[in-house]
């Protein structure tokens, strides 16, 4: 089976949960060598994190026309034999060959923006599943949303597969200070802290973790990770918390891992998530969380998780509460142990190959 993989998100985006989803996918399908699977990414260099890390055979490069228009044209390469063609952004191709598959991951753009990007992600995203032969979402919510925003599509050709959850997140058994593991969490000496992971865009609802922090501050230090602090957020940070946080980009897994394990708690206070992949790394490493309860977080979490309907920093903080109870503790942290093996990529791959197999030997 012949299946050929467009790459171009790694050279849309630095990082993000689109790369995650995409690499962790792609290593398995150029591992299997039963397989002749093919990689375009394009002439232009990119500095995607994940892509750095990732060694991949067979691959070539896509160059007409400038990234910023072909980001928004079906793909550009010809294809001239029975093939999967699988896009990691809204592209199909146009080849009588090609047996199109697109994956649909939210509908945050569609939801919290306005104007003409929402305009533009929207028809990209019904081109693509409307000239699709089978599309992924990676949960039922997201099925939802598809087939709110696109309701002339067919749901038989929709598939629901879960992400998965690295490998490299994982229990730590022995102990260890999280300020000796390196410099930069040396500020994290003695002291209990948040987590909040993820971008800082408004649906994130980042000041709740900033306020949520703030109140219990003399207890625990919160730790950001993500972009680095435009003047605005650092001054709205300080003012509220001081000296009381960190913020660190560009993280490795190794590093975040470390995070996770001695975490009080993950904080993901987001009105809306496709999937959230934290969360699921979050469980793995025994690290509670304290979330909203809306769209795919709970289908994700179950039980597992402390959830609020109206998530604001009061709930938060009663949560934080909650959690200093050691029994409720260990309980919730038992509940994210027995629902985090639901999350394995190796399964979500497995699915993948037969979903590829069943379009392939439908055409």
């Amino acid at each position: 089976m012949k299946i050929v993989f467009d790459n171009i998100i790694y050279s849309l985006q630095n990082s993000g949960g689109g790369s995650v989803y995409w690499t962790e996918l792609i290593k398995r399908f150029s591992a299997d060598k039963r397989l002749d699977a093919v990689f375009y990414e394009q002439k232009e260099p990119n500095n995607n994190i994940f892509r750095r890390e990732l060694s991949l055979h067979n691959v070539e490069k896509e160059t007409f026309l400038s990234l910023k228009i072909r980001r928004y044209l079906n793909f550009t390469k010809s294809i001239q034999e029975k093939s999967i063609f699988h896009s990691s952004y809204f592209r199909i191709s146009g080849s009588k060959y090609a047996i199109n598959v697109t994956t649909i991951h939210d509908f945050t753009t569609e939801k919290f923006r306005t104007g003409l990007a929402r305009w533009v992600n929207l028809q990209q995203k019904k081109h693509a599943v409307l000239n699709s032969d089978g599309i992924i979402c990676i949960s039922e919510n997201t099925k939802k949303d598809l087939l709110h925003f696109v309701p002339n599509l067919d749901p038989k050709k929709i598939r629901v597969i879960y992400n998965g959850v690295s490998n490299d997140f994982f229990k730590i058994n022995e102990n260890f200070e999280i300020s000796q593991k390196t410099p930069k969490f040396a500020i994290l000496e003695n002291y209990k802290y948040l987590l909040y992971i993820g971008h800082r865009t408004e649906y994130k609802n980042f000041p709740i973790a900033v306020k949520t922090a703030a109140k219990v501050k003399d207890k625990y230090k919160l730790v950001i990770i993500g972009e680095p602090f435009n003047d605005d957020e650092k001054l709205y940070v300080e003012s509220l918390l001081g000296t009381q946080y960190i913020q660190v980009s560009r993280l490795n897994n190794e590093d975040l891992n470390f995070l996770y394990n001695k975490a009080f708690v993950l904080l993901y206070p987001s009105s809306y998530e496709g999937f959230g992949i934290p969360l699921v790394e979050a469980m793995k490493t025994h690290c509670p969380v304290i979330a909203s309860k809306n769209s795919s977080i709970p289908e994700v979490v179950g039980d597992a998780a402390v959830l609020y309907d109206d998530i604001n920093e009061n709930l938060m903080a009663d949560g934080i509460l909650k959690l200093e109870d050691e029994l409720f503790r260990r309980e919730l942290i038992q509940k994210g142990i027995l629902q985090f093996p639901k999350f394995d990529w190796d399964k979500t791959y497995l699915k993948y190959l037969e979903f590829y197999k069943e379009l392939y030997d439908g055409r």
